[in-house]
């Protein structure tokens, strides 16, 4: 592993001030992460109008032996592509594709330059101290990608419990062979009469060996597959009693996929690295920031990846400078910033010129609260791209609450904004097929959201929000197949629909329950002819994209049962509708139903915590394809264990 930052350009800018959000906006759904003080880069905070959702803290402790891809089917209405168990698994939101969604670890986005987007089997749950899902284009505060939603990965520190120690250790067994081990270590210490420093570690690694007991399911085979994935994660913070704070964070991954393990001749081989360092000062409302990030990828065919790998290598450098203002304290609040970016790729499919890029970043993210009941938001960004135009991308959001009592809260949310997406580096140079001269894709997205929070009684909460969505999405880029899959500009896509949440809890002396549903109809198709065979496309559903998705859970939870510290039942239940794999929607894969068992406890002594949970995917068997229309797994079942110390 090479290291090296450098910044090959500095810009100084400086932005327009105007009016901006409040800090009554709350996610749309009740199940958060515990409250901590957020420092550095929180584009939620300026999201007046977007939907966003803060994942249950309760259930992602379920699912820290897995992935991010395991947790949002669950928890999120997204349209997930699985390319098979343990392989590639991206997400859309809104009708969009995996290109359309921006995947943010503590403010910086880590899609992959090639290829434009993150495979979420590879991000690790317990990785991460807060974890949101927004939804809607918010290209005004997160730059390109977020086209159709974005993914908010983030570390914080903690700084309360001065020389605690804590050591965590955990174990996954799993059906077909399958195992998981994490070893973490938490402190916070005083270094000196001035500075205080928290630290996380966690280290990670699995085997998914997929050792199926069949080779198909009803006819349709099992792709067999060999998954190994390691990481470490590794965040300091520094911080004195002038509330100057530094802070250094480390997310290094290597994952590496084996198609048909056992066959010498036509097994494929895909190995992924990442190198991700970030480093931070904040003093004050003032926040600078350098980081570097390396993306590897290796490819080969049978004995080829062992001996000459298809290889690619792209760095990238960055600089950000932020500043927030008080320009009416406590009404109105401006944060100007402007990054910048240097690229530089190295990909057998490109040639072997190395290939460079500059990209940069202006913007101000502002907030108005007029009234305690009412809140406005004004983003404004400019992009620059070496070769390229990107459109600018300003956003205008309002939250309103329209009753205010302590039994019940009714708040209007309404949001419109464009976006954009930057061509990737693929579809730009690879040779034959790329093409220097596509445009970068440009949408307008508008939404419309209602949020009711009711307690009508001291041991009972229920919370509800329905959001209606239109995104027009134009210059969508489309690798031609009737030009040899050349890429070009020529979809205009459109995608409109509905969401529904709703969640409850019920809380006494010994007892605790609760649930969480959701809904979405989404509506998205491509609404421009570019040759004479499209007429068949036109206004057909987008492929591997449901018209109806779903999901719940309900739980039930003993705080104390017997010697027990916690005993707790989970049901998951997620849907889908059928999905077509021809672009005028003439064959399909057939909808699908999940139903899955979460059993936990938990034992505490005065220094020692173990949590013990079983869990039981798929368990009617249900038969369901992926995007290869080859059968995933059956039912599978899996043993966790974890201890602090």
């Amino acid at each position: 592993m090479i290291l090296g930052i450098y910044t090959k350009r500095l810009i100084c800018v400086w932005l327009f001030l105007l009016p901006v959000h409040a800090t009554f906006a709350q996610p749309d759904s009740t199940r958060n992460l515990p409250t901590a003080t957020v420092r550095g880069y929180a584009p939620e905070r300026f999201m007046g109008g977007l939907k966003i959702q803060r994942a249950d803290s309760a259930l992602a402790e379920v699912y820290r032996f897995q992935t991010l891809a395991d947790f949002l089917a669950t928890q999120a209405p997204l349209q997930l592509k699985n390319y098979g168990a343990g392989q590639l698994t991206t997400v859309g939101f809104r009708g969009t594709s995996a290109n359309h969604t921006a995947v943010l670890w503590n403010g910086i986005n880590i899609n992959s330059p090639t290829l434009g987007q993150t495979d979420f089997s590879t991000i690790p749950m317990a990785g991460f101290d807060q974890l949101s899902v927004q939804y809607g284009a918010a290209a005004s505060c997160v730059g390109t990608d977020a086209v159709g939603g974005s993914v908010l990965l983030g570390s914080v520190p903690n700084f309360k419990k001065m020389g605690a120690v804590s050591v965590q250790l955990g174990q996954r067994w799993a059906s077909f062979g399958n195992h998981q081990t994490q070893a973490g270590v938490r402190f916070a210490s005083v270094l000196g009469a001035n500075w205080r420093l928290s630290s996380k570690t966690l280290l990670y690694g699995g085997r998914l060996n997929n050792r199926f007991p069949h080779a198909e399911r009803r006819g349709y085979p099992i792709e067999p597959s060999l998954t190994t994935q390691n990481g470490l994660v590794q965040d300091f913070y520094f911080r004195n009693k002038q509330a100057h704070q530094f802070s250094v964070n480390i997310w290094l991954s290597d994952n590496k996929l084996t198609l048909a393990p056992n066959d010498a001749v036509s097994r494929e081989t895909t190995r992924t690295q990442a190198y991700r360092f970030l480093g931070n000062y904040e003093a004050g409302k003032l926040l600078l920031r350098a980081g570097f990030i390396r993306d590897l990828i290796d490819y080969g065919k049978g004995p080829d990846f062992d001996t000459s790998p298809s290889h690619s290598q792209t760095d990238r450098f960055i600089a950000r400078a932020e500043r927030e203002f008080d320009l009416a304290k406590p009404r109105i609040t401006a944060r100007l910033g402007g990054e910048v970016v240097h690229y530089r790729t190295q990909t057998d499919g490109y040639g072997n010129s190395v290939i460079s890029e500059n990209r940069a970043d202006l913007y101000a993210l502002l907030r108005y609260q007029p009234t305690d009941k009412w809140l406005v938001s004004l983003n404004l960004r400019q992009a620059f791209v070496t070769r390229f135009d990107p459109p600018f991308t300003p956003s205008l959001g309002t939250e309103c609450r329209l009753k205010n009592t302590d039994s019940q809260t009714i708040t209007l949310k309404a949001n419109a904004g464009r976006s954009y997406r930057v061509p990737t580096l693929n579809e730009r140079y690879w040779r034959t097929l790329g093409n220097p001269d596509v445009r970068p894709e440009s949408g307008f997205n508008k939404e419309v959201g209602v949020e009711i929070k009711q307690k009508p009684s001291p041991r009972l909460s229920v919370s509800s929000n329905l959001t209606v969505f239109h995104n027009r999405m134009d210059d969508w880029t489309y690798w031609n197949p009737d030009r040899g899959y050349r890429v070009e500009n020529l979809q205009l896509v459109v995608a409109r629909g509905v969401e529904l949440q709703a969640s409850g809890a019920y809380k006494s002396a010994g007892l605790l329950a609760g649930f969480f549903a959701q809904y979405a109809l989404t509506r998205s198709s491509q609404e421009r002819i570019y040759d004479p065979t499209a007429q068949d496309v036109v206004g057909k559903q987008l492929v591997y994209l449901p018209l109806h998705t779903g999901s719940a859970n309900v739980f039930v939870e003993f705080p104390k049962l017997s010697k027990l510290k916690q005993t707790r039942l989970t049901v998951l239940w997620q849907g889908s509708s059928r999905r077509y794999y021809t672009f005028d929607n003439s064959k399909y894969i057939d909808g699908f139903q999940l139903v899955n068992l979460v059993a936990e406890t938990s034992v505490e002594t005065a220094k020692t915590r173990a949590k013990i949970s079983v869990q039981a995917d798929n368990i009617f068997d249900a038969l369901y394809l992926n995007v290869k229309r080859n059968a995933m797994p059956g039912r599978s079942f899996a043993i966790n264990f974890n201890f602090i110390f």
